[in-house]
């Protein structure tokens, strides 16, 4: 069985959801995790926001704008007036849901619930949808199965039982419909996957019932080799390993959350990336196959700030870099890039909440100076070092740019380099020029 999962835009419309039950009746048995329609989540933070702020008129009158939308999309999604009765039932009780949060107290655990409702209309609407045209379907509620635990961290053997339990209870089904990034948490309550969303809902779902294949299913065909936004004539990557997709996804390639890798390589489930515009297009295959000494795709990680700590004492001394870390550990911020030389270590984050808190207590051990508006250019490859040449594609390619850091030997699949800003577009281009033409 595969599983295919489809984003916000591809459940965007009447139309887009009518060319989403055409792609999924092949005759092929399936689980189709389905995003909230393209716009819903951002209404929903917003709505949560204004009931946060004991704004009742303001949220109420954003959920009136929002029920406005959904009335639209179903009198153009259901010929039959049977079913745009009943589509209008679900809208009218979800939306009478979002309501009665204007009358009790507003917490995280209020706003999640009403994060949720996105997933569940669009699913309902199209199995609703499904039922109109005779599909032999079955909306499994993804809050019946999907938890994650005390840690916030997927509760892989809860899914897996529960979920194997609701396909068994609803055998000979050709399409079963889910929620994409809903979930309970270990206390019972609605919560989320935060991190990749429904990515990460296919890539669980695909390790649960070990499926043939996870499909991504978005506007875009496949995982481009370069960034289309900055460079011109970038192609699809035909295929990557799972640890080349992973550097991708974290270093600015959008189509895909790194996160969502992780469960489809552990139980080695090939994960294929296809455009629900141009189905017809090969898109890009993700797996634990790799092709020997090719350079693939370039990638670039915007707002990045670089930090130097450089201290005399660092010469000869031990337990230096420990100080260091404990420091970002403390303040709950990841790094990206680390560099190190006898007198110093730079490293990059991309979150700046707390920075100034970060470089007081940098400050105690060195001198501290930091350079904002940086970007991360991320060369991503089978580079292992015995394959001598490509470092040297890369560095003379960027001869012409100032590298503030480069990071090599982490990984055997990435080259990172920091750049200003500013010379983004033309380090992306002379990247695409000597790597690919």
């Amino acid at each position: 069985m595969k599983v295919l999962k489809f984003g916000g835009t591809s459940v965007g419309s009447a139309a887009r959801m009518k060319d989403v039950a055409k792609l999924i009746l092949n005759g092929e048995q399936k689980i189709v995790v389905l995003s909230a329609m393209s716009g819903t989540t951002n209404s929903l933070v917003e709505i949560a926001d204004y009931f946060y702020k004991n704004n009742t008129s303001g949220a109420l009158e954003r959920i009136n704008m929002l029920e406005h939308t959904y009335m639209d999309v179903i009198s153009e999604l259901y010929a039959e007036e049977k079913y745009l009765n009943k589509a209008q039932e679900i809208i009218h009780t979800h939306f009478e849901y979002l309501r009665s949060f204007s009358k009790s107290v507003f917490t995280v655990f209020e706003e999640k619930a009403i994060l949720a409702q996105g997933e569940l209309l669009s699913t309902n609407m199209f199995q609703l949808y499904l039922e109109e045209k005779g599909v032999n379907s079955v909306l499994l509620p993804a809050l019946e199965y999907m938890r994650i635990d005390k840690n916030s961290e997927p509760d892989n053997a809860f899914i897996a039982e529960n979920l194997k339990k609701l396909l068994s209870e609803n055998k000979g089904k050709d399409i079963y419909i889910t929620q994409g990034y809903i979930c309970r948490n270990f206390y019972g309550e609605i919560d989320n996957l935060q991190r990749g969303g429904s990515d990460y809902s296919a890539s669980l779902i695909g390790a649960a019932i070990k499926a043939d294949e996870i499909q991504i299913w978005t506007d875009i065909d496949g995982m481009h080799n370069n960034d289309p936004r900055f460079v011109n004539g970038t192609k699809p990557v035909p295929m990557l390993h799972f640890e080349e997709a992973a550097e991708l996804a974290y270093f600015g390639a959008k189509i895909l959350h790194p996160t969502c890798i992780l469960p489809a390589k552990l139980h080695n489930i090939p994960v294929r990336l296809l455009n629900t515009l141009d189905p017809s297009a090969p898109g890009t295959i993700i797996s634990n196959k790799r092709k020997r000494g090719i350079i693939e795709a370039v990638a670039a990680k915007d707002s990045i700030t670089a930090i130097k700590i450089k201290s005399g004492h660092m010469l000869l001394a031990y337990g230096f870099l420990r100080k260091v870390f404990e420091i970002f550990e403390s303040n709950q911020t990841p790094i990206d890039m680390i560099t190190t030389s006898e007198v110093g270590v730079s490293v990059t984050i991309d979150n700046t909440r707390r920075l100034e808190e970060i470089l007081n207590d940098l400050k105690k051990f060195g001198t501290v100076t930091v350079d904002k508006d940086m970007v991360i250019i991320c060369i991503v490859g089978d580079m292992e070092y015995e394959l001598a040449g490509f470092q040297a594609k890369v560095i003379n390619a960027l001869k012409d740019i100032p590298l503030r850091m480069v990071s090599y030997g982490g990984s055997n699949y990435n080259i990172s380099v920091l750049i200003k800003a500013e010379d983004k577009k033309k380090a992306l281009n002379l990247l695409s020029e000597a790597l690919f033409n």
